[in-house]
């Protein structure tokens, strides 16, 4: 507990000097002296106790909102001024708790002569005790009485609560003893760490020493290890429910490196070491004067960061949303610039901070475990035999630790060897061994870089120890990544400003050398069976572990990063070692990493031609392998949703069809041969139906229908054309398991607009479409395959499928004007306005034989499908399909369309009026949908 020489400041003397260590002069803020004049002097003598409250808060309202505006004024002038300004808002409070009092005490229920029982004592705590306070942070107060609460002091606490709540502050409150607060604090850790921070505002300043004595005397001194042990268990459960330090969506006071993680290390301090003052640890050697430094820096950026999202919100809120992100990187004064957005350059900042504050908790816990303050690794006590190291280390609390700190800096080669050593043994590094490291980077220079045996030492990190995501991880914290790659620094907690990315970009390569090191282990042979098939039956490992280290190397500048990537490779991969041909590929594999994702999700992989022209771009069946591997690999590292059983089917049915023709000739693509094939599959599936119906079924569709679609779709179209009536719309619904989709098949009679009258049915019943195909029979009908997703990306349960039929067939049948019913639904979140997201459309009268592909790359929003289809439908466009990848706000729609002759559009007069015309539909809907 915090106790001041006489007392709080609030409760200062009018001619005490008032507190210079806020954002703005103490009497700007709150002139004590005079809003208590203001206060009593117009005080309406004896009358009813709600007339008093009434003046009261009026008065006090008035002082404590112009406060809070000088306050936000200041701080908007200096946004870094943290600290002051949690103790502005800290001083306003400590005023306006002090004046209910005296208004309780010496207005309400005044008491000229008290007994030894009747004396009350009032006291700040948890954050407000430790005088931080954000702008919309608690108000948590402790009644201190010496016995049993007396009829007095409840009437005087019920009269502030009531002051207080009716000047809407979020009041937290407790009425104890001494012996109460000794019990309870015995019993309940949240409230030992409350009373920890306790400080005496205001009334019998006796009462709160005789409680800091008894806490520290009978509870504090003799617990220190529990204290310890239990605020380590909290941090690692409120760590499992907020997820890792690198969520694009931060909480800032309870995630991974955040100020709850700050205040965690606070606490032990008070606890173990009895100061407030963390600067103090320096001269008791716990930090080096630089890491104190980063301690400092980081609490005011964190605070910083919090005043700010409570201001921008006008609430308590301490969570970073992306719209939030936006608004708090340009209130601290962040600009765009290189390429990127102001808000990459603030969340960046962010992220290296957090990642600071847990290298600033590891060395503290290092200094508890060595006083025996905190309990060894629960690991070290169920395993007492430590492996064997090699010469130079030792085994410190189940760490590897190094014996000589001189002798280790000797060869600077132990800068690498050390995470060697923790990989072969198993033991995770010491936090002493990863100071030594931090502290000498400079070691690692051109020389190191070139050397022979620190390539080996690298790639053996990469290659020879089956958990190479563990060594980098730890590397790159501490700066060793960056050091041995240079070209690396930039992206290290980078973050990609979109809804699609979970990860900052260094996290995301190491989530991706960890997907590679588990399909190596066998561990997802179920779930990636191509990948695990190309791995055992043999690849270059070294080419795909530098070039998935190095794919993403070039973001965040103002060049397309696989280019620039590419670019960094070719230097990069020969100085890691690799030979002239193993850096070859990396370099290419590098500039074309995205090149297998995009041709399995933005492209028709059913067309011949997608797959001839990603085979002529890939020429070996060894760059296709690693390829693949690299591609899966990529998309798992996005995040922990991004992989589906849609992205697998897709790749894997362009790998194999890729690999067929490398190793078959390009024939095996042809258009016919695959035509024969699925009559063929067809008739033996409906082996059922008398020759007649079957040949009139397999004579009655075009060439691209029979290659367009899976024998099982084949098969359900069949069935609902067999007894199709004029005018009737025949739907079969049913989950593609293998896709992670739902299955929509249409029948009905052909008439223009038929894509564009489905896809708005589709998107009045709230559905996702990911892929889709529409094909003309001979005979005048229109089939149509949909597969689509929920809002959740996932396929619609059984019990939801009837609900979606009947909402389908209402649209299809004209009872629902989907046009005029979509405008409700069509509107974007609040948090994803913040997104900007640029509109490309291209033409490519190549990719396909005999469709003309339209590729519109834009911002995503519920009824955007439907707008385009609709457009396409007006100028006379014929859609034979649409792929849709999307890639979290951004979605990117391609269509093969031909005009109303059947031909593809030659014209570039009439592909620049598509375009146009398409662009104002994405224009005029952006507009509708942020309202």
């Amino acid at each position: 507990m915090t106790l001041p020489p006489a007392a709080s400041q609030a409760a200062a003397s009018e001619t005490e000097t008032l507190p210079d260590n806020l954002i703005a002069p103490a009497a700007e803020i709150f002139d004590l002296p005079a809003v208590r004049g203001t206060l009593f002097a117009g005080m309406p003598k004896g009358a009813p106790e709600t007339d008093v409250r009434k003046h009261t808060v009026k008065t006090l309202r008035a002082a404590f909102d112009a406060g809070r505006v000088k306050v936000a004024e200041a701080f908007a002038a200096e946004p870094f001024g943290s600290r002051r300004t949690t103790r502005s808002y800290t001083w306003i409070t400590d005023c306006i708790v002090h004046l209910a009092f005296e208004v309780a005490t010496e207005v309400l229920h005044r008491l000229p002569n008290p007994t030894e029982s009747e004396r009350l004592s009032v006291l700040s705590v948890g954050g407000y005790g430790r005088g931080e306070m954000a702008p919309f942070s608690d108000v948590d107060l402790l009644f201190l009485t010496p016995y049993k609460i007396t009829p007095w002091a409840e009437s005087v606490i019920e009269s502030m609560l009531y002051i207080l709540w009716d000047l809407r502050l979020k009041v937290g409150h407790s009425s104890r003893t001494v012996r109460d607060c000794l019990r309870l604090g015995a019993e309940d850790f949240t409230i030992r760490t409350a009373m920890l921070e306790s400080r005496f505002l205001t009334g019998d300043a006796g009462l709160a020493e005789d409680l800091d004595r008894t806490l520290w005397n009978d509870l504090f001194n003799a617990t220190a290890r529990e204290f310890v042990e239990a605020k380590l268990a909290e941090r690692d459960a409120r760590h499992d429910k907020q997820g890792q330090r690198y969520m694009v969506e931060p909480n800032v006071k309870e995630g991974k490196g955040g100020l709850r993680d700050l205040q965690s290390m606070f606490w032990m301090i008070k606890y173990v070491h009895h100061t407030d003052d963390v600067s103090q640890l320096v001269t008791t050697g716990v930090f080096r004067p630089e890491e104190y430094e980063t301690f400092v820096q980081a609490e005011r950026f964190l605070w910083a960061v919090r005043c700010h999202l409570h201001l921008a919100a006008g609430r308590a809120n301490e969570l970073l949303s992306f719209d939030m992100q936006v608004e708090v990187a340009s209130r601290l004064g962040y600009n765009d610039r290189g390429g990127r957005r102001a808000v990459e350059w603030f969340m960046q900042d962010y992220f290296r901070h957090a990642t600071s504050v847990g290298d600033l908790t590891r060395i503290l816990l290092t200094s508890l475990e060595a006083d025996h303050t905190k309990g060894a690794p629960l690991i070290q006590r169920l395993f007492h035999r430590p492996p064997q190291v090699k010469d130079g280390y030792k085994v410190v609390h189940n760490r590897l630790a190094i014996t000589d700190d001189a002798a280790f800096l000797s060869d600077k080669l132990n800068l690498l060897r050390v995470f060697e050593e923790g990989l072969r043994t198993g033991l995770l590094i010491h936090p002493d061994a990863m100071r030594l490291v931090k502290a000498n980077l400079h070691l690692i220079d051109n020389a190191f870089r070139e050397d022979d045996e620190a390539r080996t030492l690298f790639l053996d990190l990469l290659l020879k120890h089956g958990n190479p995501e563990r060594a980098l991880r730890r590397m790159n914290e501490l700066g060793v990544l960056s050091a041995f790659i240079p070209e690396f620094a930039p992206i290290v907690a980078m973050m990609q400003f979109n809804m699609y990315h979970h990860y900052t970009v260094d996290e995301h390569i190491i989530q991706c050398i960890w997907n590679l090191s588990e399909i190596e282990h066998g561990n997802l042979t179920e779930e990636l069976p191509v990948a695990s098939t190309i791995l055992k039956e043999g690849i270059n490992r070294r080419v795909l572990y530098v070039a998935l280290l190095l794919h993403d190397i070039g973001k965040g500048r103002n060049e397309d990063h696989s280019i620039l990537g590419a670019r960094i490779a070719r230097t990069v991969a020969p100085r890691l070692g690799l030979s002239k041909s193993e850096s070859a590929t990396v370099e290419w594999l590098v500039r074309y990493h995205l090149l297998m994702s995009d041709m399995a999700q933005k492209r028709d992989i059913a067309d011949p031609r997608t797959v001839r022209g990603f085979a002529k771009a890939v020429q070996t069946r060894e760059r296709l392998d690693l390829l693949c591997v690299l591609t899966v690999c990529d998309i798992r590292g996005v995040g922990p949703d991004t992989w589906n059983n849609w992205k697998a089917a897709l790749i894997r049915a362009l790998y194999r069809q890729t690999r067929r023709a490398l190793e078959g000739g390009m024939e095996a693509l042809n258009r016919e041969n695959r035509g024969t094939e699925a009559r063929e599959n067809l008739r033996e599936a409906l082996s059922d139906w008398d020759t007649l119906a079957l040949a009139a079924e397999t004579s009655r569709h075009y060439d691209p229908y029979w290659q367009g679609l899976h024998v099982t779709a084949h098969v359900v179209f069949a069935r609902l054309l067999r007894d199709l009536k004029d005018n009737e719309i025949a739907i079969d619904i049913h989950p593609d398991e293998d896709r992670d989709a739902t299955r929509a098949c249409f029948a009905l009679q052909d008439h223009p607009g038929i894509f564009s009258r489905l896809t708005g049915a589709l998107a009045l019943s709230g559905a996702n479409v990911v892929d889709a195909r529409t094909f003309t029979t001979k005979d005048g009908y229109a089939t149509a395959a949909f597969w689509i997703q929920d809002a959740e990306g996932s396929p619609y349960e059984d019990t939801r499928i009837p609900r979606l039929r009947d909402t389908i067939r209402k649209t299809l049948m004209g009872e629902v004007v989907a046009r005029e019913a979509m405008k409700p639904k069509d509107k974007l979140k609040k948090r994803e306005k913040a997104f900007k997201v640029p509109t490309h459309i291209t033409f490519d009268n190549d990719g396909s034989e005999i469709f003309t592909i339209i590729e519109v790359d834009t911002r995503d929003r519920p009824g955007l499908l439907f707008d385009l289809a609709r457009t396409l439908a007006g100028l006379n466009i014929y859609v034979a399909s649409a792929v849709i990848a999307t890639y979290g706000e951004q979605v990117v729609d391609t269509f093969y369309v031909k005009d109303m002759f059947g031909l593809k559009l030659h014209s570039k007069v009439k592909r620049d009026q598509i375009e146009k015309k398409l662009r104002s539909a994405i224009e005029e809907g952006a507009e509708r949908a942020r309202g």
